[in-house]
């Protein structure tokens, strides 16, 4: 397969690298010091105005571009968060047709919460640049997105590419589990049209050495769970051994769900047959990474939950988990008296298999949970959101050769793919949308970037790098569909 793209490779990287350094990352570091919270986390959203000035940044960067056909709407649906949409019709002399299938460029620009423990002369909302590093909440998860979607077409356009029908979307909800989209495809379902490939830019990467596709996307469940045993607070001299504890009854829940010794989810229900393709991919992967626990900033002497390389990659996007990600009812160290407390609460999130529903899984957690509670302590489970998860199609193979090519060029090594944990609930819907479609999930979120922690960073130059990828898979796409 030939390249589709300006044989110039040198003109088109010192473009990249003067308009993100001149262009982009300047609006982009402005972008990370708004606090632009998802609405799950800033329910007075609209109040506050965060969102609308993110809106607004990063639309008016967009809609200064020098790009041809480039038309920008900012579609806001009642009661739901805005979305920036642009559309771009095909492009240059092997342009396909306007009513082929075209391609669906995503990202999103709402954030997570602050979280604890930044390092000093960090913070959430305090942009700093040190070296390849730009630090700080939503540069890398997702603001860079809209910057490198359209600096790889305007790369297209520059240097004698071609390109199909595009249309970008970036929305503002998806940190809250993205409730907001479904509307707004449906809303824009004659604008975005037939869609042939799917590029999203909000998911992550094995290292910075090459271009990773993700091949698969864990599913979700959280919610909070509850138990209360008295109306108020009494001594607990007084009262323990006759009183049940709160947290122990919610520990005795848990263990219904979850193996305290292993960590093994243990319904049946939230379990999924792996794919042999998705286990040789994790062996291909972890011949390259090694162990990918060492990614994590273990406290001195932790070590990982499995050893094995290949089955730490198995165990991190095809096996369900739970984690307690927050508590409520229990007071500050500092604050605590000998009092038996009436309730504790606890947030759970459950990742889920790709392939195992969000709904089943959330009955079958709900009942377990909930059902015959021990000493007749007064239970819930509010769920909170649950997406899906979503296994990728069959890998075409031309978008297999231009991710090689495209990675050979821009990082020196060939594509590498493999699953996430993590969760992006467009991805489900688009893929039972638009079931005949190519995807393209990939991103910058590498080793140490920390996405939803503390000292979050975009590294600068992977997203260099991925732009001039996305620029030639959006050329080569053209051949696709020709």
């Amino acid at each position: 397969m030939e390249t589709r793209l300006a044989p110039d490779l040198a003109a088109m990287r010192d473009f990249v690298e003067r308009a993100w350094e001149d262009d982009a990352l300047p609006v982009l570091t402005r972008y990370v010091a708004i606090p632009n919270k998802s609405p799950l986390f800033d329910p007075e959203w609209r109040e506050h105005g965060y969102m609308d000035q993110a809106v607004d940044l990063v639309a008016d960067w967009c809609r200064a571009r020098p790009i041809a056909g480039l038309s920008l709407e900012v579609v806001r649906l009642p009661g739901r968060t805005p979305l920036i949409l642009m559309e771009i019709p095909p492009f240059g002399p092997e342009a396909p047709a306007a009513d082929a299938p075209g391609v669906l460029l995503y990202g999103h620009l709402d954030k997570q919460p602050e979280m604890e423990g930044w390092r000093d002369g960090l913070g959430p909302w305090t942009p700093v640049r040190d070296g390849d590093r730009l630090y700080g909440r939503g540069g890398a998860d997702d603001g860079y997105a809209a910057f490198a979607s359209l600096l790889a077409v305007e790369a297209v356009q520059r240097f004698g590419g071609s390109h199909g029908r595009l249309v970008v979307m970036i929305e503002a909800s998806e940190e809250s589990g993205s409730p907001d989209l479904p509307a707004y495809v449906d809303h824009l379902a004659d604008r975005i049209g037939d869609v042939g490939l799917v590029v999203c830019l909000d998911s992550g990467c094995g290292d910075y050495e090459r271009l990773w596709g993700t091949t698969s996307l864990r599913g979700m469940i959280a919610g909070d769970l509850r138990a209360d045993v008295l109306t108020e607070g009494v001594h607990s001299g007084n009262a323990s051994g006759v009183v049940p504890s709160s947290f122990r009854v919610l520990r005795l829940l848990l263990d219904r769900v979850e193996d305290p010794v292993t960590g093994r989810i243990l319904p049946a229900e939230l379990h999924a047959e792996i794919p042999e393709q998705r286990i040789a991919q994790a062996r291909e992967t972890a011949a390259i990474l090694g162990p990918i626990a060492r990614e994590f900033p273990f406290a001195d002497g932790v070590r990982p939950m499995v050893d094995d390389p290949v089955e730490q990659i198995l165990a991190r996007t095809w096996r369900p988990t739970l984690s307690v990600t927050g508590a409520g009812g229990l007071p500050a160290l500092a604050d605590a008296g000998n009092v038996l407390r009436p309730y504790t609460a606890l947030k759970l999130s459950f990742r889920l298999p790709p392939t195992v529903p969000a709904d089943a899984a959330q009955a079958v957690v709900e009942r377990l949970l909930t059902e015959d509670p021990p000493y007749g302590a007064r239970v819930s489970f509010v769920a909170e959101k649950g997406a899906t998860g979503w296994n990728a199609p069959p890998l075409a193979s031309w978008l297999d050769e231009s991710t090689r090519r495209a990675s050979e060029a821009w990082f020196g090594n060939p594509a590498a793919w493999m699953g996430e944990g993590g969760s992006i609930p467009f991805m489900g819907m688009l893929g039972e949308r638009f079931p005949q479609a190519q995807f393209l999930i990939t991103g910058v979120l590498g080793p140490a970037s920390n996405a939803h922690g503390p000292n979050e960073f975009l590294h600068v130059p992977t997203a260099k790098k991925l732009t001039g990828c996305v620029a030639q898979v959006l050329t080569d796409q053209v051949r696709s569909v020709g």
